[in-house]
């Protein structure tokens, strides 16, 4: 299951440096495709908001219920970090949807909003892969993860832009993640 979750994190992680560029581009004032950032900050919404952080979500509830004699180190920090990236990742998708409608949009509020949403994304998982990963590996038994897989298995869907295969709505993004 950290393997599963390990390989989202590198997809994600593709996709911040789609953002990078994409920030690039504004700071040097070269043109952007907000379309693509749309398509972005779509992905990362519908599927870490509502399918990765559920499973890693489940996960942690069981370490801290069962194996975890400081909660706070997961729940805390973890749960203000999702809150965070889910707050300013709606923000910025309101921009760049403002901007698709013609608004006249500041480029330098976007940058900062993108700058601080790629921020915080690169430092949760950060986060995860060097102190909650190595955590859990140590702390669940073979057991545990018997435990949760069961419960797993109902949350596992096909990944609409990494899985078997790119979704209509996504194969813009596809097609610039191949050509990076």
């Amino acid at each position: 299951m950290l393997d599963i979750l390990h390989q989202d994190h590198i997809n994600i992680a593709k996709l911040l440096n789609v953002l990078r560029d994409i920030l690039a581009a504004i700071r040097s004032e070269k043109p952007v495709r907000f379309n693509l950032l749309r398509d972005v900050l779509s992905y990362l919404r519908e599927v870490a908001d509502t399918h990765h952080h559920p499973r890693e979500d489940l996960i942690y509830e069981y370490f801290t219920t069962y194996r975890c004699s400081d909660p706070s180190i997961v729940t805390t920090v973890l749960k203000e970090q999702h809150k965070q990236i889910v707050r300013k990742g709606e923000d910025l998708q309101e921009l760049v949807a403002m901007i698709l409608m013609d608004a006249v949009i500041p480029l330098d509020s976007v940058a900062t909003a993108l700058e601080q949403f790629i921020a915080l994304q690169q430092q949760h998982l950060d986060y995860e892969e060097s102190t909650i990963f190595p955590l859990l590996r140590r702390s669940l038994t073979e057991d545990d993860w018997r435990h949760l897989e069961h419960n797993w298995m109902h949350m596992t869907e096909d990944d609409p832009l990494f899985g078997r295969e790119v979704k209509e709505r996504y194969q813009d993004l596809a097609a610039q993640l191949l050509s990076a």
